[in-house]
């Protein structure tokens, strides 16, 4: 994920401050891991430096003094631009369950009993996601957020009970080499 152009897109709402930028980005991105404070200062700098964000003015409200950042039309231009990019999808797939199954089973180990924990905790947690994202106050983030992990959590799922189904194919093909 793009951190530059995650802030781009929050001062998109209107100049904001650094503070309340990390909040709404934790907000709105409730899944992903929070990002520090010196991260987004430092991402601020660059932005400016880049004539994509500017320095609107300063205000201490009380408090120390805060900078108050906004948006640049060059900004505007280059956040339209990376919106409007396709991700191509990954050529290969490197996981850390696929790993550890082939892994598991050119060592001799028993990756039938790894798949059926990694399943069950996979499970566990897609019920938990389920409960945030039906619960009370989930916001559109949330449900968006929860969505996305439930939908790769289920991938997840597909690939370990049809790679279970192929174990004993598997192991005989390692055994005879």
């Amino acid at each position: 994920m793009s951190t530059r152009h995650i802030l781009l897109g929050l001062l998109e709402a209107g100049p904001s401050h650094g503070y309340d930028l990390k909040r709404r980005h934790d907000e709105r991105f409730p899944q992903a891991r929070p990002l520090a404070y010196g991260q987004v200062y430092t991402t601020l700098q660059r932005l400016v430096r880049d004539g994509l964000a500017e320095i609107e003015g300063t205000d201490a409200d009380g408090g120390p003094e805060r900078t108050l950042y906004r948006s640049t039309a060059a900004g505007a231009r280059e956040l339209a631009h990376w919106a409007g990019e396709i991700a191509p999808p990954a050529p290969f797939v490197a996981n850390e369950i696929f790993a550890k199954v082939v892994v598991s089973i050119l060592a001799g180990g028993d990756p039938a009993a790894y798949l059926r924990a990694q399943q069950a905790a996979h499970k566990a947690r897609m019920r938990e996601l389920t409960a945030i994202k039906t619960g009370p106050g989930a916001d559109l983030a949330t449900v968006l957020s929860a969505d996305y992990a439930l939908n790769h959590l289920d991938a997840d799922l597909r690939w370990m009970t049809t790679t279970g189904a192929r174990l004993t194919n598997l192991t005989s093909e390692v055994e005879k080499t």
